[in-house]
């Protein structure tokens, strides 16, 4: 992707209730037209040719005649810590209504794994989604906790075969997944006189996303299943305001995954450099505070800090206190002064980051991403480094750092050749047109939120959590992410106050923590911990 759309390019209730008390007929049609309901264990394997082609393009739409629930449906097992699980895959589509009016809203595709003969009253359900906004679910689908996952290497930008392999960690022992493509992505569109754009917005997304998760719900007779929700990057901001819908509806969340999150666009240093200060030539008149602890645990990963640490929990936990106590004061007087650092604390950054010492003359609020006075450029001469995953590293004159991102560069094609192959090939699903990795949503998205211009989800989190003092919250970080620094999510989620409810989690990874084989495990273990806890 270009550098400009990678810039925020980071990796759904019970209104189906709501709309049968306002529109019954509608319901029990609508009902009645999907062909994948019911127990999936019980269905035998079907392909589905779906004879629509879908587009991504702002103004596509589907007839509302062509928007139809099918689906394909195939059976298959794998095993997890020597215990062998049968599941049922289901790859097709289910439509989003508006809960007042019961008017057809998008065509939403997803593949659902359901593991077979499980009690639904007790079974979780899990939604999962990527961000972008203007991104599919593949990276999730195809990277982290599905059954089959595709073994990238990260961070080795020169891996060049891909395998895809059964999951050991898929989640499927502990709950069921459900991918879901926002609208635009993948073979999701808008249906008539709905277009894509219709729904590019903060709230527009919500409250689609919404409709998705009740039709889901409502269709696979998942009323009493403990629900929960996993959103990565731009799907955290989703998530936030996707639980707050979803419990003002009366919906009954029992988690929330939060997966590299950026919560608040207006205190996001390397958001406000590009959306807010374009003319400012790579500055950025928001403080980068929440970005350094992320420069020490990269600039330790290449060995740069002096001395080098051995431990990158316990340097964190450092960089964390330098920041707070040190730095931030003075970024923050020099962004309303021009008052200069003291030259020692200079020093202190130079030894505790790798950044040079000019870089911190030129603009003590070093930016992240994208300039030349940038961490992601600077960092290394003539390098350039990820800035999803800063261990990532190529020349700048490699054909992976067109882009801006070597890390997502990458993995780009592998990611799309497999879905192109996977869901015909294995689920038996078959469309006119290629599945979309990506859209342009975010050319035109409709940031507005909440009467700010850029969106602030803490708020809508807080108010799920009110409504729903049970709901429990896990945040997941990579330590090598410069895109969701690890630091600025926990300032973020400071502000929610004491929540017994919430657990921070980081790992040494980038944003897609998951492809890292370390990582990985660790995560899937506390994953399980966190559903565990949930469910009592």
């Amino acid at each position: 992707m270009p550098a400009s759309k990678a810039k925020l390019l980071l990796g759904v209730v019970f209104s189906s209730l709501i709309l049968t008390a306002c529109n019954d007929d509608v319901t029990s049609s609508t009902a009645a037209s999907a062909d994948n309901s019911a127990d999936p264990a019980s269905q035998v394997d079907k392909a589905y040719n779906d004879p629509n082609s879908y587009s991504s393009s702002a103004n596509a739409s589907l007839d509302a005649s062509a928007a139809v629930e099918k689906a394909a449906v195939t059976h298959h097992q794998i095993t997890l810590n020597g215990k062998t699980i049968r599941y049922t895959a289901t790859a097709g589509h289910l439509v989003a209504r508006n809960p007042q009016t019961g008017a057809p809203e998008a065509s939403f595709f997803y593949v659902a794994y359901t593991a077979d003969n499980q009690p639904a009253a007790k079974r979780p359900v899990t939604f999962l989604y990527n961000g972008g906004p203007g991104s599919a679910s593949v990276w999730l689908h195809l990277g982290s906790f599905g059954p089959r996952r595709i073994q990238t290497g990260d961070p080795n930008a020169n891996t060049s075969t891909f395998p895809f392999v059964d999951n050991q960690e898929s989640l499927l022992d502990t709950t069921d997944l459900v991918f879901v493509d926002a609208i635009g992505t993948g073979f999701s569109e808008a249906i008539a006189p709905n277009t894509n754009q219709t729904f590019w917005g903060v709230d527009q997304d919500g409250g689609a996303f919404r409709d998705f998760v009740t039709r889901y719900i409502a269709v696979n007779q998942r009323n009493d299943s403990p629900k929960y929700l996993f959103g990565e990057s731009y799907g955290t901001p989703r998530t936030d305001v996707l639980a707050n819908l979803l419990e003002t509806a009366g919906v009954k969340l029992d988690g929330i995954v939060l997966q590299s999150s950026i919560l608040n666009y207006n205190v996001n240093c390397d958001m406000a450099s590009d959306y807010i200060g374009n003319s400012n030539n790579g500055s950025s008149p928001v403080s980068c505070a929440g970005f350094v602890p992320s420069y020490g645990t990269v600039g330790a990963y290449y060995q740069l800090d002096n001395p080098n640490p051995s431990s990158l929990p316990q340097y964190a936990d450092q960089m964390r206190l330098l920041t707070a106590g040190s730095y931030a004061p003075a970024v923050n007087a020099y962004l309303a002064s021009h008052t200069p650092p003291p030259p020692t604390l200079v020093t202190t950054m130079v030894n505790s980051t790798g950044v040079k010492q000019s870089l911190w003359n030129a603009d003590f609020n070093v930016i992240p991403t994208f300039f030349d006075n940038s961490f992601q450029l600077s960092l290394i001469p003539g390098t350039l480094i990820g800035r999803y995953d800063a261990r990532v590293n190529v020349p700048v004159s490699s054909p992976l750092a067109a882009d801006g991102d070597p890390s997502s560069s990458f993995i780009t094609k592998p990611f799309t050749d497999t879905i192109g192959k996977y869901l015909p090939n294995e689920l038996k699903y078959t469309a006119q047109s290629a599945y979309s990795v990506s859209s342009n949503a975010i050319n035109t998205w409709d940031w507005t939120h909440d009467g700010l211009a850029m969106p602030d989800t803490i708020p809508d989190l807080a108010a799920a959590l009110s409504l729903n003092p049970q709901l429990k919250v896990l945040s997941l970080n990579g330590y090598h992410d410069i895109a969701t620094p690890f630091y600025q999510t926990e300032l973020d989620l400071a502000r929610l106050g004491t929540q017994p409810n919430l657990t921070i989690k980081d790992y040494q990874g980038g944003h897609m923590v998951y492809l890292d084989d370390t990582s990985r495990p660790q995560e899937k273990a506390d994953l399980v911990t966190f559903y565990n806890a949930a469910a009592h």
